[in-house]
């Protein structure tokens, strides 16, 4: 079978892409793998063909020449990943004689907003609306242009094969006939050495919608006794002080950390789709304090803490800090890629 996968984007970093890469990495084994995107990252490699197409990674309606191009690659399957461009995502809906799947990522494609959460700090329960979605964007010229996009991308949905990583996802989505695969763990060294002494570990963008302020201020109030370590980077960067921050760490050094973490932190203001940082810290035996967002209870063997609050965080953060996790069954990479293939065939 040949496939072409579409991206906005060749990278490494941010889970969405890295889960990219270990599909087309199980896929290479079985099926003749073809990649597009609009831009690559300098040294990351796709392990497969990959064609740099103009227009993929547009934000906004931006022409882009899909159709020509699948007609010379002639492939079986289009699969589509991170495009935001409606005339990317309509373009390859509207393809004959080619099986078209597309994973929904993120909440781009039903949230104009912030990943439903509210400018008002509250968990958004709501489907979009143009009435209802005003309230989170105060300027107005702004949000009659995402709201129309937004719009757009959720139209462009109706041709294809929907795939989300979470029942959560699929909830928000209404899409009775979306298909539920999860991302797996892949790339990490479970032998590798420790990375340091024991820490407090956040690993992600740091922005206020991954919460790391709230994951400092816990850090603070549990009393840890342990150093708080930050791997990412982010907007937030120079708000942050008395902890140590790595800054980007490349993925194959994230198995060390994850061992010398004593405890990861998940404090999501956004809705989580998933959370990969906490399947992976938990396959390595690093328990994962988190608060209720999105996703994250279909890997998380409990117990979360309540979405904002803060002190109940610093106390899951003070009873689990060293304790052995286990790894949560169901996210065997083989059984999930046999699960896309037959998404694929059927």
């Amino acid at each position: 079978m040949r496939v072409l996968h579409v991206s906005d984007r060749l990278t490494d970093r941010g889970g969405a892409y890295w889960h990219l890469l270990g599909v087309i990495a199980h896929q290479t084994h079985t099926h003749d793998v073809h990649l597009t995107v609009g831009r690559a990252d300098e040294g990351v490699r796709a392990g497969c063909n990959v064609t740099i197409l103009s227009g993929l990674d547009a934000r906004t309606r931006q022409p882009v020449a899909l159709r020509e191009l699948v007609v010379e690659l002639r492939p079986d399957v289009v699969h589509v990943h991170n495009v935001m461009n409606p005339e990317a995502l309509e373009q390859a809906g509207s393809l004959e004689d080619v099986t078209k799947v597309l994973t929904v990522q993120d909440h781009r494609v039903f949230c104009p907003g912030k990943g439903k959460w509210t400018e008002n700090g509250e968990v958004c329960n709501e489907r979009m609306s143009a009435e209802l979605c005003k309230k989170c964007i105060a300027d107005d010229a702004y949000y009659r242009q995402v709201l129309t996009l937004t719009q757009e991308r959720f139209a462009a949905l109706k041709p294809f094969r929907v795939v989300v990583l979470s029942e959560y996802m699929k909830r928000e989505l209404a899409l009775a006939d979306a298909h539920v695969v999860p991302p797996f763990v892949h790339g990490l060294d479970a032998a590798v050495e420790v990375d340091g002494p024991p820490c407090i570990l956040f690993a992600g963008r740091l922005v206020e919608a991954k919460g790391v302020l709230d994951a400092v201020e816990a850090w603070k109030r549990s009393d840890a006794g342990l150093p708080l370590v930050l791997a990412g980077t982010g907007t937030l960067r120079d708000d942050i002080e008395g902890v140590e921050v790595l800054g980007w760490v490349p993925h194959e050094r994230m198995a060390a950390l994850y061992r010398r973490a004593a405890a990861v932190l998940l404090p999501s203001r956004w809705q989580e789709p998933f959370g990969i940082v906490g399947l992976e810290a938990l396959t390595l035996g690093t328990p994962v304090v988190a608060w209720e967002s999105g996703g994250i209870s279909e890997w998380h063997p409990g117990p979360l803490t309540p979405w904002g609050d803060i002190d109940a965080l610093a106390s899951g953060l003070r009873a689990s800090a060293g304790q052995r996790a286990s790894a949560p069954a169901g996210f065997d990479a083989e059984d999930l890629m046999e699960r896309l293939a037959r998404i694929y065939r059927n």
